[in-house]
């Protein structure tokens, strides 16, 4: 049986199965922890349940009354009402108090018409601590608390006190940025005046705004560009795709990529010849953010000038998928990957181009395996995010990528990650790992689940050892995902091509095969991304297809194998992507053209 009256509610309502329920209470000891708070946090974050449906059943558990509207049947005279208390808490106490409050999706929702002493108040935890500060930190002495959806709480925040970047303020109350450092008469850079800039103008603001707002637009990388000889381009990568976010006027190129230089560790602000590579880091909406960033120098027209092109990867730990289901493979593939991973041994390879998702996936299936009783190992260049419970080790100039690979093997490890198999050696050591007793993962750039095999096979692996070391290969690709708030059926000049593959003039009469529009609540029709994969698991008939090659790899054969066996085609698989709802023709024809 289960001890807390919150975990027999849990399972007498059939929210989770008593053996969870047994287990999450185990884990809720380790915290230290016995409120049902407490057990809701553990069920959320080490068993993937769903914030809503947990938080829910714990406010209908303590009869806490509920608001579920979505921003749209919210009227604006009741957003106006919350706006004006949030704007008087301002005034009654501190502003520091109110990000609290909004960090932690408590929302101050309105007075009562009767009694302006009492305050409605909407939080996804009802139970949460920081509700009670109110009291004693606001005029309001009574509360009447409501347990509200994470997102209708989110887009209430962002309707009525949305998040303001304080150094885009700067900027914009400073107006433009004047360009006097650098003009077309100066053919060698003059430091000094480059320092003078810099100082009186707001490129500070601009690089530390830039950050800030890449983050809160859930961009992957900033890309800083020169844009003739005044002038600079600031591009996010928003879902997998480039998007102009800033052109800035009147200023020198040279001028923002130092101002990144010196704002930035591990660079060199006098060396513009060279490739450099550095990292910063800030604190953004209370969370540590990490950013790497590359700094190549480049060709332009202006070529008395010396540009460099920056790009800065946004590391936030936040989007680290932990729950292997959360990724979303189709169901044959993912049985096939957790029955690879829920073993001791053989090799786990995910193979695709750069931004595919592979260190996504691969960080998941860590997560899946790892517990206090192993020793798990990861040898990444670079290491992007910190694994607990993994020991990661630290490449630099005194242990390189090859040295760290050979040291594994003598670490007594369990379980380890290679970040990729680049070479004879890297895929020599992964072979062995997985024919000593280790689980290993790793990455390999092909584009299919086939090729990975040749390519092992090219750096000089026996096929007997390829065979019976590789537990499962997974090919991989990201697609957008529509927006299901704007996305419509399929026009007929694409049915078609939809036909040609593989779709039915039913299922396009249908109207559930979908096509992009695009509205406020996304970007050009789309939102998030979403994988399609092909998972080639090592059935008995694959591993023998593979000993009995002689000279080369029959891909061809190998591939018609898995298919027998149910295996889905990357494109294939991007077609039950379409069915599903979840994308559209131009996204699969995209990712899936080499097939």
């Amino acid at each position: 049986m289960v001890s807390s009256k919150f975990a027999q509610y849990l399972v007498r309502n059939e929210y989770f199965d008593l053996e969870t329920m047994q287990k999450a209470e185990k884990k809720m000891e380790q915290y230290g922890g016995n409120s049902a708070s407490a057990l809701a946090r553990v069920l959320e974050i080490e068993f993937g349940a769903a914030h809503d449906t947990v938080y829910e059943a714990l406010s209908i558990h303590y009869a806490f009354p509920t608001f579920k509207k979505s921003i749209e049947e919210i009227p604006d005279v009741q957003l106006e009402a919350c706006k004006q208390v949030l704007d008087s808490m301002r005034r009654d106490s501190d502003e520091d108090f109110k990000r609290k409050l909004l960090f932690h999706k408590i929302l101050p929702f309105g007075v009562h018409k009767s009694n302006r002493d009492l305050l409605r108040v909407l939080a996804t935890d009802p139970t949460n601590k920081v509700i009670q500060e109110i009291t004693t930190r606001t005029q309001f002495r009574r509360l009447e608390i409501y347990w509200a959806p994470q997102k209708t709480i989110e887009d209430i925040i962002a309707r009525v006190a949305p998040q303001k970047n304080e150094f885009l303020q700067l900027l914009e109350e400073a107006g433009q940025i004047v360009n006097e450092a650098v003009t077309q008469e100066v053919e060698v850079l003059d430091e000094q005046a480059l320092d003078e800039e810099i100082n009186k103008s707001l490129l500070v603001n601009l690089f530390e705004g830039c950050l800030i707002e890449a983050v809160r637009r859930d961009a992957s990388d900033v890309h800083i560009i020169p844009f003739g000889k005044d002038a600079v381009d600031i591009f996010f990568r928003i879902d997998g795709k480039l998007q102009l976010w800033l052109r800035q006027e009147n200023t020198a190129p040279e001028a923002l990529t130092a101002v990144v230089k010196d704002r930035s560790n591990g660079v060199d602000r006098f060396e513009r010849d060279t490739a450099q590579d550095g990292f910063a880091q800030r604190v953004v909406d209370d969370h540590l953010i990490r950013y790497r960033i590359s700094i190549l120098p480049i060709v332009s027209q202006e070529y008395e000038r010396r540009f460099e092109s920056v790009v800065i990867r946004v590391i936030d730990d936040r989007k680290v998928i932990t729950d292997f289901r959360k990724l979303g493979f189709q169901e044959q593939a993912e049985k096939e990957f957790l029955k690879s991973i829920n073993t001791s041994k053989g090799i786990v390879i995910v193979t695709g181009p750069t931004g595919s998702g592979k260190s996504t996936t691969l960080m998941a299936a860590l997560h899946h395996v790892i517990h206090p009783g192993v020793n798990v190992l990861t040898c990444e260049d670079p290491v992007e995010y910190v694994i607990r419970g993994a020991r990661q080790l630290k490449i630099g100039h005194k242990m390189s990528f090859e040295q760290a690979i050979r040291s594994i093997l003598r670490h007594d490890p369990d379980i380890v990650m290679v970040g990729e198999i680049r070479d004879k050696i890297t895929a020599e050591t992964a072979v062995k790992l997985a024919n000593t007793g280790h689980l290993t993962f790793s990455t390999l750039h092909t584009n299919d689940a086939p090729s990975a095999i040749s390519r092992m096979y090219k750096m000089g692996i026996e096929t007997f050892l390829l065979a019976y070391s590789i537990n499962i290969i997974i090919a991989q690709r990201l697609v957008r995902k529509l927006c299901v708030h704007c996305r419509r059926p399929l026009s007929k000049e694409h049915w078609e091509a939809a036909m040609q593959l593989g779709l039915s003039r039913e299922e396009l009469e249908a109207g559930k095969i979908f096509e992009p529009v695009g509205c406020p609540k996304c970007h050009n029709g789309y939102k998030g991304r979403i994988n399609v994969a092909e998972a080639l698991y090592f059935y008995p008939e694959i591993r023998q297809e593979i000993v009995k090659s002689t000279n080369d790899i029959d891909e061809e054969r190998i591939r018609k194998i898995a298919e027998k066996h149910g295996m889905l085609s990357m494109r294939d698989s991007g077609v039950e992507r379409m069915r599903e709802g979840l994308t559209d023709l131009t996204e699969v024809l995209f990712v899936t053209s080499e097939d």
